[in-house]
């Protein structure tokens, strides 16, 4: 009875990575990673309000992946909706789509535009 009340008090620190992989866009240079991460920082809300990052959520840029790291809870599809957001302002919603890769990452890819559709209704 005594383990489980000391047990009882001690309460695991969560600790949520995400991680953003934008190497198609950035090398084909029609995104800038650096703006994309400063979007993040002033979009961010923690607590209902936007710019209140604090210690609890870190966002870093390590070359064209962007992760962000939270100690508090943090959806996943709230940062795909950031992401949405900014590849709309600067009018590049037409041309990428943001793919989750694996359980804790998004990564930004080219639609698939078949050529051999078009070629087919060219020669009709």
């Amino acid at each position: 009875m005594a383990a489980k009340a000391g047990t009882k008090g001690k309460k695991k620190k969560m600790l949520l990575k995400f991680t953003i992989d934008c190497t198609h866009p950035v090398e084909d240079g029609i995104m800038d990673a650096s703006n994309f991460e400063s979007f993040l920082h002033d979009r961010i809300k923690v607590q209902g309000k936007t710019g209140n990052l604090g210690t609890q959520v870190s966002i870093e840029r390590n070359k064209s992946k962007i992760s962000v790291q939270s100690e508090i809870p943090f959806s996943k599809r709230y940062l795909k909706y950031l992401t949405k957001k900014y590849l709309k302002k600067n009018n590049l919603r037409d041309w990428l789509r943001v793919v989750a890769s694996t359980k804790e990452q998004y990564e930004l890819r080219y639609f698939q535009i078949n050529q051999d559709e078009e070629e087919e209704e060219d020669e009709d």
